[in-house]
This record gives C-alpha cells, structure tokens and sequence, in this order.
C-alpha cells in the first residue's frame, strides 16, 4: 500500500538519495507500524521527538493505512 511520508529539520538527511524535497510516496506492507517505519528507514528512535499520522500526535505501535500521512519530527531547540 502507499503513503506519504516527510522528514522535518534535521531528519531530511535520513531521506533516500533519490527523493527530492518535501514529502514523498513509499510502498509499505499491509499491517506496518510507525515503528516498522522507523526501523526501515534507519531513523534512531531517539532522535525522533514527534510523529504525526494525518495531522495526529500518533504512536509506535499506530498501523499505517493506505494513503496515510506521516510526518517525522526531532526534537528542536531555539529561543
């Protein structure tokens, strides 16, 4: 099934080398979890501070659907 997926500040340099900016589509298994997700694409668990599936605060154990949006945030610090 596919998705749409984007990585936010510092998580774009995990993006595979051939999607350009901003989000993108990718091919995921029936019954994939954000944390599935995660672990496929290399992302450290630790340095993801927010996930939001279609504009949701959403869980590790959440399972992706077709279409579904998921968003990666790290932590950000600023003043």
């Amino acid at each position: 099934m596919r998705i749409e997926l984007k990585l936010y500040a510092s998580m774009a340099s995990l993006k595979p080398e051939n999607v350009g900016r901003g989000p993108w589509a990718m091919e995921v298994s029936e019954g994939t979890t954000i944390q599935n997700l995660l672990e496929a694409l290399k992302v450290p668990r630790e340095s993801v501070k927010l996930v939001f599936l279609n504009g949701v605060h959403a869980n590790d154990d959440d399972i992706l659907k077709e279409g579904d949006r998921v968003g990666v945030f790290p932590a950000v610090a600023g003043g």
